[in-house]
């Protein structure tokens, strides 16, 4: 009796591990396993690139969608590529790295809205649907665009070897803005405005062998117009958190019979270096991943976005513009493995991610941490993520700001209480994002403070010893940023990120120290 017991148990034991294998290795709901890289800002030098795509491979991604923006080596075009720019041979060898690993590399190429670093130049500036905002094509000037986008695009298949074509299409909030367009606009409506010109981008694209790829946003707002768009095109509906109807009627999308991929976010707005929205993105992961697959999307991409896309120009005259600054930057990518992780673990089933779970197990597993740990990490993590604004918490419930610093005070502790016993640099991302934030939110405490109406010049010097100290740490921050992120940026990116992050602080202390 007791050896059929145990042969029972044996094949128990062995039904339970197949099965536990079998939910491993279950194939992803999705055929395209995408991943998108924002090189409008924090470019990576081409060895981390690539060390990354190794680290996506590894995760289960079979694609990359790149914006390259200024950093393609368009020869036609020579006044696009910035500082940062890669070389072609470059491009061509990333590329067939990348399909070598298995991952289709799908260039993105906006082509109507989020164009500042096209249209800031003279050369372009007849396409330009509003000559001080220069974030936006003019639909009417077809031939002109359709010229250089055709320059543009045939570059990028001549060294991409995907199928596809990434037009972009999002977030035109100029549609219609100058005379003509207004004009055509009412009389024929936005829609036909932005169906015709997108059309006419697809076209070039179809007739260079390739499949278009837009985002919906837009698109979704016009649904009755999708149909005049070639039936090839593939629409990406990104949803960072919200409902499905944000855009538009998202039936009519799913109705459309166009093949649609999803996007969630795992750096979106408000993120910024001073909070990063941790609970949030997973989520985000959590619900849109399953979701995406119960509705039959083909594809999934996690979006990065290392920038909100707006930019904050400086003019020297009325009429000249001598540069642009990208109004939100965020941490480098470098900090996000866990949230890279947790998208890995959510494409290989239908099933939601368990977000608990999850942190348990990737802390036990890459810092040595038992579930004790793990959740006092995760309660560092998520704690208190408001942004400030006029000198205000943007909370569910009332919270000053100072509250809020004693919170962040504590999740900052919490993780140099913690000692990972394995991968302790990547741990350090987490405690070098607590610092920042906890620098910026006290920093917003001394602006309470100098912005009250009982400041007096009695009290600059106290605040002036404060600022100094801060400016102490800010320096060592800086150093600690240099040390953990020299390899995902090159040393001029480094120098810029620091001062753009530290400028606040030591402006006011040049304003106030004039009067001690």
């Amino acid at each position: 009796m007791r050896k059929y017991v145990v042969i029972l148990l044996l094949l128990l034991i062995t039904v339970y591990r197949a099965n536990a294998q079998n939910t491993i290795n279950q194939p992803s709901p999705f055929i395209v396993n995408g991943f998108h890289l924002d090189m409008r800002i924090q470019v990576m030098p081409m060895d981390a690139l690539k060390s990354f795509a190794l680290k996506l491979s590894q995760d289960g991604i079979n694609t990359l969608i790149m914006e390259w923006e200024g950093t393609y080596p368009f020869e036609k075009h020579p006044l696009i590529p910035n500082r940062f720019a890669y070389t072609k041979a470059e491009i061509v060898s990333f590329i067939k790295y990348c399909n070598d690993l298995g991952i289709d590399v799908i260039p993105l190429q906006q082509s109507f809205g989020h164009v500042e670093y096209i249209l800031r130049n003279d050369r372009y500036k007849e396409l330009r649907e509003d000559q001080k905002d220069f974030s936006q094509v003019c639909p009417l000037q077809t031939e002109q665009d359709k010229a250089l986008f055709t320059d543009l695009y045939t570059e990028l298949a001549s060294t991409h070897t995907s199928k596809y074509i990434h037009i972009g299409g999002d977030e035109t909030y100029l549609l219609g803005h100058d005379e003509r367009c207004r004009l055509m606009a009412a009389k024929e409506g936005k829609s036909k405005l932005y169906i015709d010109y997108i059309k006419m981008l697809c076209d070039i694209v179809i007739k260079l062998g390739k499949t278009p790829v837009l985002w919906a946003d837009i698109a979704i707002k016009y649904p009755d117009a999708i149909k005049l768009l070639p039936k090839s095109t593939v629409f990406i509906d990104w949803n960072y958190g919200w409902d499905m109807n944000r855009f538009g009627n998202h039936q009519k999308l799913l109705e459309s019979g166009y093949e649609i991929w999803g996007a969630p976010a795992l750096r979106s707005s408000p993120d910024n270096y001073f909070l990063t929205e941790w609970e949030k993105h997973f989520k985000n992961i959590r619900d849109f991943v399953p979701a995406a697959a119960k509705l039959g999307y083909k594809g999934i991409i996690m979006t990065s976005w290392s920038t909100s896309g707006q930019y904050s120009p400086v003019f020297e005259s009325e009429n000249e513009m001598s540069e642009e600054y990208a109004i939100r930057h965020v941490y480098p990518i470098s900090g996000f493995n866990i949230l890279i992780a947790a998208y890995a673990e959510s494409i290989k089933s239908t099933n939601q991610l368990d977000i608990e779970s999850f942190i348990t197990k990737y802390c036990n597993e890459q810092y040595g941490f038992d579930a004790g740990e793990a959740a006092r990490f995760w309660k560092a993590l998520k704690t208190a993520p408001y942004e400030i604004a006029g000198g205000k918490v943007n909370s569910r419930t009332p919270l000053t700001v100072g509250q809020l610093v004693d919170s962040s005070q504590i999740a900052a502790e919490t993780l140099y209480d913690l000692h990972p016993s394995k991968n302790k640099e990547e741990f350090e991302h987490y405690r070098l994002m607590a610092g920042i934030r906890l620098q910026y939110l006290e920093f917003h405490e001394i602006l309470q403070r100098v912005n009250s109406p009982s400041f007096t010049t009695d009290d600059i010097p106290g605040v002036l010893l404060e600022l100094r100290n801060m400016m102490i740490s800010e320096d060592i921050i800086s150093m600690h940023f240099d040390q953990l992120n020299k390899k995902y940026l090159y040393p001029a990116e480094l120098k810029q990120e620091n001062d753009l992050r530290n400028e606040r602080v030591r402006l006011l202390y040049d304003r106030l120290s004039r009067n001690k």
